[in-house]
Protein backbone atom coordinates (compact mmCIF):
# COMPACT_ATOMS: atom_id res chain seq x y z
CA UNK A 1 0.00 0.00 0.00
CA UNK A 2 2.85 2.76 0.75
CA UNK A 3 4.30 1.47 -1.75
CA UNK A 4 1.47 2.51 -4.39
CA UNK A 5 1.11 5.53 -2.66
CA UNK A 6 4.76 6.11 -3.39
CA UNK A 7 4.09 5.63 -6.85
CA UNK A 8 0.51 7.68 -7.15
CA UNK A 9 2.52 10.84 -5.53
CA UNK A 10 5.60 10.47 -8.20
CA UNK A 11 3.15 9.85 -11.25
CA UNK A 12 1.33 12.81 -10.03
CA UNK A 13 4.64 15.41 -9.48
CA UNK A 14 5.80 13.95 -12.58
CA UNK A 15 2.55 15.33 -14.78
CA UNK A 16 3.36 18.55 -12.30
CA UNK A 17 6.91 18.92 -13.29
CA UNK A 18 5.57 18.65 -17.08
CA UNK A 19 2.74 20.75 -17.16
CA UNK A 20 5.50 23.81 -15.65
CA UNK A 21 7.71 23.36 -18.28
CA UNK A 22 5.48 23.18 -21.11
CA UNK A 23 3.28 26.22 -20.17
CA UNK A 24 2.23 26.19 -23.80
CA UNK A 25 -0.94 23.82 -23.28
CA UNK A 26 -1.83 25.70 -19.93
CA UNK A 27 -1.98 29.17 -21.72
CA UNK A 28 -3.43 28.00 -24.49
CA UNK A 29 -6.68 26.61 -22.10
CA UNK A 30 -6.36 30.01 -19.94
CA UNK A 31 -6.39 32.01 -23.87
CA UNK A 32 -9.75 30.24 -24.48
CA UNK A 33 -11.30 31.12 -21.72
CA UNK A 34 -10.57 34.74 -21.10
CA UNK A 35 -11.31 35.07 -25.31
CA UNK A 36 -14.75 33.20 -24.71
CA UNK A 37 -15.85 34.98 -22.00
CA UNK A 38 -14.34 38.52 -23.38
CA UNK A 39 -16.35 38.03 -26.62
CA UNK A 40 -19.83 37.21 -24.69
CA UNK A 41 -19.17 40.81 -22.90
CA UNK A 42 -18.81 42.15 -26.11
CA UNK A 43 -21.88 40.43 -27.94
CA UNK A 44 -24.17 40.75 -25.09
CA UNK A 45 -22.95 42.63 -21.90
CA UNK A 46 -23.47 41.53 -19.15
CA UNK A 47 -26.68 38.68 -19.41
CA UNK A 48 -29.72 38.18 -16.63
CA UNK A 49 -28.47 35.08 -13.62
CA UNK A 50 -30.14 32.32 -15.81
CA UNK A 51 -28.18 33.27 -18.83
CA UNK A 52 -25.26 33.82 -16.67
CA UNK A 53 -25.37 30.40 -15.09
CA UNK A 54 -25.72 28.59 -18.40
CA UNK A 55 -23.03 30.50 -20.21
CA UNK A 56 -20.43 29.78 -17.23
CA UNK A 57 -21.47 26.14 -17.47
CA UNK A 58 -20.73 25.52 -21.09
CA UNK A 59 -17.44 27.14 -20.90
CA UNK A 60 -16.48 24.87 -17.97
CA UNK A 61 -17.60 21.68 -20.52
CA UNK A 62 -15.01 22.85 -23.16
CA UNK A 63 -12.35 23.85 -20.52
CA UNK A 64 -12.72 20.15 -19.71
CA UNK A 65 -12.56 18.69 -23.13
CA UNK A 66 -9.52 21.21 -23.42
CA UNK A 67 -7.36 20.75 -20.30
CA UNK A 68 -7.93 17.16 -19.91
CA UNK A 69 -8.17 15.55 -23.22
CA UNK A 70 -4.33 16.20 -23.59
CA UNK A 71 -3.47 14.15 -20.55
CA UNK A 72 -3.60 10.72 -22.56
CA UNK A 73 -3.33 12.05 -25.96
CA UNK A 74 -0.08 13.47 -25.50
CA UNK A 75 1.32 10.07 -24.19
CA UNK A 76 2.60 7.75 -27.23
CA UNK A 77 2.70 4.15 -27.36
CA UNK A 78 6.43 4.03 -26.20
CA UNK A 79 5.87 5.97 -22.76
CA UNK A 80 2.92 4.19 -22.36
CA UNK A 81 4.75 0.61 -22.49
CA UNK A 82 7.69 1.98 -20.48
CA UNK A 83 4.83 3.25 -17.59
CA UNK A 84 3.69 0.02 -17.71
CA UNK A 85 6.16 -1.83 -16.63
CA UNK A 86 7.14 -0.03 -13.66
CA UNK A 87 3.84 0.53 -12.20
CA UNK A 88 0.51 -1.19 -11.98
CA UNK A 89 -1.95 0.25 -14.14
CA UNK A 90 -4.61 1.44 -10.89
CA UNK A 91 -1.89 3.85 -9.61
CA UNK A 92 -0.93 5.01 -13.00
CA UNK A 93 -4.76 5.98 -13.41
CA UNK A 94 -5.03 7.23 -10.00
CA UNK A 95 -2.39 9.62 -10.19
CA UNK A 96 -4.07 10.63 -13.68
CA UNK A 97 -7.10 11.20 -11.79
CA UNK A 98 -5.67 13.32 -9.10
CA UNK A 99 -3.49 15.74 -11.11
CA UNK A 100 -6.23 16.21 -14.12
CA UNK A 101 -8.68 17.28 -10.81
CA UNK A 102 -6.17 19.55 -9.42
CA UNK A 103 -5.76 20.97 -12.95
CA UNK A 104 -9.70 21.59 -14.09
CA UNK A 105 -10.12 22.99 -9.99
CA UNK A 106 -7.52 26.02 -11.19
CA UNK A 107 -8.94 26.47 -14.86
CA UNK A 108 -12.47 26.57 -13.08
CA UNK A 109 -11.00 29.38 -10.75
CA UNK A 110 -9.71 30.97 -13.43
CA UNK A 111 -12.83 30.88 -15.34
CA UNK A 112 -14.79 31.89 -12.17
CA UNK A 113 -12.78 35.06 -11.54
CA UNK A 114 -12.76 36.43 -15.73
CA UNK A 115 -16.31 35.47 -15.85
CA UNK A 116 -16.78 38.19 -12.83
CA UNK A 117 -14.57 40.65 -14.52
CA UNK A 118 -16.20 40.70 -17.98
CA UNK A 119 -19.45 39.31 -16.98
CA UNK A 120 -20.46 40.80 -13.59
CA UNK A 121 -21.46 39.18 -10.52
CA UNK A 122 -24.79 38.07 -10.24
CA UNK A 123 -24.35 35.83 -7.45
CA UNK A 124 -26.46 36.01 -3.95
CA UNK A 125 -23.87 32.99 -2.00
CA UNK A 126 -20.54 33.68 -4.04
CA UNK A 127 -19.16 30.79 -1.74
CA UNK A 128 -21.86 28.29 -2.46
CA UNK A 129 -21.12 28.72 -6.17
CA UNK A 130 -17.67 28.52 -5.87
CA UNK A 131 -18.02 25.09 -3.62
CA UNK A 132 -20.16 23.74 -6.95
CA UNK A 133 -17.50 25.11 -9.34
CA UNK A 134 -15.07 23.41 -7.39
CA UNK A 135 -17.35 20.23 -6.98
CA UNK A 136 -18.36 20.22 -11.03
CA UNK A 137 -14.73 20.93 -11.68
CA UNK A 138 -13.70 17.44 -10.27
CA UNK A 139 -16.80 15.52 -11.79
CA UNK A 140 -16.32 16.79 -15.12
CA UNK A 141 -12.47 16.09 -14.62
CA UNK A 142 -13.34 12.54 -14.04
CA UNK A 143 -15.52 11.58 -16.41
CA UNK A 144 -13.00 13.08 -19.13
CA UNK A 145 -10.40 11.41 -17.59
CA UNK A 146 -12.19 7.96 -18.34
CA UNK A 147 -12.96 8.94 -21.90
CA UNK A 148 -9.45 9.91 -22.57
CA UNK A 149 -8.24 6.96 -21.54
CA UNK A 150 -10.35 4.84 -23.71
CA UNK A 151 -9.82 7.15 -26.47
CA UNK A 152 -5.82 6.71 -26.05
CA UNK A 153 -6.47 3.44 -26.85
CA UNK A 154 -8.08 3.93 -30.18
CA UNK A 155 -5.34 5.46 -31.51
CA UNK A 156 -5.89 8.52 -29.66
CA UNK A 157 -9.19 9.36 -31.48
CA UNK A 158 -10.24 12.59 -29.73
CA UNK A 159 -13.77 12.43 -31.70
CA UNK A 160 -14.26 9.18 -29.98
CA UNK A 161 -14.20 10.87 -27.23
CA UNK A 162 -16.40 13.55 -27.88
CA UNK A 163 -19.17 10.81 -29.13
CA UNK A 164 -18.97 9.09 -26.20
CA UNK A 165 -18.79 12.03 -23.74
CA UNK A 166 -22.32 13.54 -25.15
CA UNK A 167 -24.35 11.17 -23.80
CA UNK A 168 -22.73 11.07 -20.29
CA UNK A 169 -21.95 14.97 -19.47
CA UNK A 170 -25.39 15.95 -20.61
CA UNK A 171 -27.31 15.01 -17.00
CA UNK A 172 -23.99 15.75 -15.38
CA UNK A 173 -23.92 19.33 -16.79
CA UNK A 174 -28.00 19.64 -16.71
CA UNK A 175 -27.65 18.24 -12.68
CA UNK A 176 -24.55 21.27 -11.92
CA UNK A 177 -26.51 23.90 -13.69
CA UNK A 178 -29.63 23.23 -11.52
CA UNK A 179 -27.93 22.87 -8.16
CA UNK A 180 -25.86 26.17 -9.02
CA UNK A 181 -28.98 28.29 -9.64
CA UNK A 182 -29.63 28.16 -5.66
CA UNK A 183 -26.87 30.66 -5.71
CA UNK A 184 -28.79 33.10 -7.61
CA UNK A 185 -31.41 33.15 -5.29
CA UNK A 186 -31.99 33.96 -1.89
CA UNK A 187 -34.60 31.44 -1.22
CA UNK A 188 -33.89 27.69 0.00
CA UNK A 189 -34.24 24.85 -2.45
CA UNK A 190 -35.53 21.67 -0.43
CA UNK A 191 -34.33 19.17 -3.02
CA UNK A 192 -30.97 20.75 -3.03
CA UNK A 193 -29.32 17.59 -0.48
CA UNK A 194 -30.44 14.96 -2.76
CA UNK A 195 -28.68 16.79 -5.83
CA UNK A 196 -25.42 16.42 -3.93
CA UNK A 197 -26.15 13.09 -3.26
CA UNK A 198 -26.82 12.18 -6.78
CA UNK A 199 -24.00 14.26 -8.09
CA UNK A 200 -21.63 12.57 -5.32
CA UNK A 201 -23.00 9.00 -6.32
CA UNK A 202 -21.87 9.85 -10.13
CA UNK A 203 -18.11 11.00 -9.08
CA UNK A 204 -17.55 7.72 -6.70
CA UNK A 205 -19.41 5.12 -9.45
CA UNK A 206 -17.00 7.10 -12.13
CA UNK A 207 -14.07 6.10 -10.14
CA UNK A 208 -15.06 2.74 -9.26
CA UNK A 209 -16.25 1.76 -13.14
CA UNK A 210 -12.27 3.45 -13.61
CA UNK A 211 -9.99 1.55 -11.07
CA UNK A 212 -12.34 -1.66 -12.42
CA UNK A 213 -12.04 -1.43 -16.61
CA UNK A 214 -8.67 0.16 -16.95
CA UNK A 215 -6.49 -2.51 -16.00
CA UNK A 216 -7.81 -4.53 -19.07
CA UNK A 217 -7.62 -1.54 -20.98
CA UNK A 218 -4.18 -1.24 -19.99
CA UNK A 219 -3.25 -4.90 -21.32
CA UNK A 220 -3.85 -3.92 -24.77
Amino acid sequence: MKQTVHQIYTLVRKDLVLELRQQYAFYGVLLYIISTVFVINLMMGKPDDKLWNALFWVIQLFVAVNAIAKSFMQENRGRLLYYYSLVPPRAFIAAKLIFNVILMMLMSLIALVCSFMFLGNPLHNTGYFVGIVLLGGTSLSLLFTVLAAIAAQANHNAALMAVMGFPLMMPMLMLLANVSLSAFVTVYQPGLPKMFFLLGGMDLLTIALTMVLFPFLWKD
